[in-house]
């Protein structure tokens, strides 16, 4: 089993439909045709959505994603309408809701890797591929690869494995220049990124983008670099070899699998409920990830 332990309650507006329930963001409709994103502080491990939420987490994806968007308008044009809150909304959606352009999705989870880690580093040590591209020999947990790769996924539903897959079968899927397209579009934000965190002292080990079509014209959506969709090592404590300390949910996964929890992933129960030091060490580092790549201070 996996999912939610407790799934939300939508909040109901006047003018807005509901459409979706993710991990994290309620997803709506408003008179207009627009679709609002709302990013809540629910956090998710182990494909559970878990009980417990981590204060200003949606907000602090927000205004991370909207900084990025920011530093990739040059390249590629994004989705956001309007930050204003919709009339009636909740005084809570302040920060964490975006108005945004209804986009034809395409249906992948376009994936940049600079640095060998994760599901990557699993088929490497099986075959010296990543996504069917062949690697070099002598590569390691955190090792910089010798240019970033993309490596794509299919969508999958909540409580579900995305799932690794070759370019080919992308290519298969949305087409030959569809698939051009994303590939070079997701890597050449990966390497902006990459090097606007390299300046900040931040390791983007890799990312995962969303990208819809208004048009002829490829937009990208849904959040961007984040901690919730990337991985980022401090760069002073990265040392291939070994799992890199990062600025994501690691304090979450560590306790949920630690004696102390009591659970067994491997079980069918759901996770507990985090203890109030997880929460705080949790939004801590999402608090400084956000600091670190936007100079700015979190308010």
């Amino acid at each position: 089993m996996s999912g939610f332990v407790e799934k939300p309650e939508p909040i109901q507006v006047p003018g807005l439909v509901h459409l979706h329930t993710g991990k994290v963001r309620e997803l709506y409709r408003n008179e207009a045709g627009d679709l609002v994103m709302v990013a809540s502080d629910r956090i998710s491990a182990y494909d559970w959505v878990l009980p417990t939420e981590i204060p200003d987490k949606g907000r602090v994806l927000t205004q991370l994603s909207l900084w990025w968007f920011d530093q990739l308008a040059d390249l590629l044009p994004n989705h956001v309408l309007s930050t204003e809150l919709p009339a009636g909304a909740p005084a809570d959606w302040a920060g964490r809701t975006l108005v945004c352009k209804s986009l034809n999705m395409v249906p992948v989870e376009c994936v940049a890797r600079g640095y060998l880690t994760g599901s990557g580093l699993a088929e490497y040590n099986e075959s010296r591929t990543v996504c069917g591209l062949a690697l070099p020999e002598g590569l390691t947990d955190g090792s910089e690869l010798p240019a970033p790769i993309f490596t794509p996924a299919t969508k999958a539903a909540v409580g579900e494995h995305d799932e690794n897959v070759p370019y080919e079968e992308v290519a298969r899927q949305v087409g030959a220049d569809t698939a051009a397209r994303l590939r070079q579009a997701t890597l050449a934000a990966y390497s902006r990124a990459r090097d606007i965190a390299r300046e900040r002292g931040i390791i983007l080990a890799d990312t995962k983008f969303e990208f819809g079509f208004e048009g002829d014209d490829l937009v990208i959506a849904d959040e961007v670099l984040t901690p919730d969709s990337s991985r980022f090592w401090p760069a002073e404590q990265w040392q291939p070899g070994r799992a890199q300390p990062s600025y994501d949910k690691q304090y979450v996964r560590d306790w949920l699998t630690s004696a102390e929890s009591g659970w067994d992933r491997k079980s069918e129960q759901p996770p507990p409920p985090l203890p109030q030091q997880v929460v705080d060490a949790t939004r801590a580092k999402y608090v400084e990830a956000y600091e670190r790549l936007t100079g700015t201070t979190w308010s």
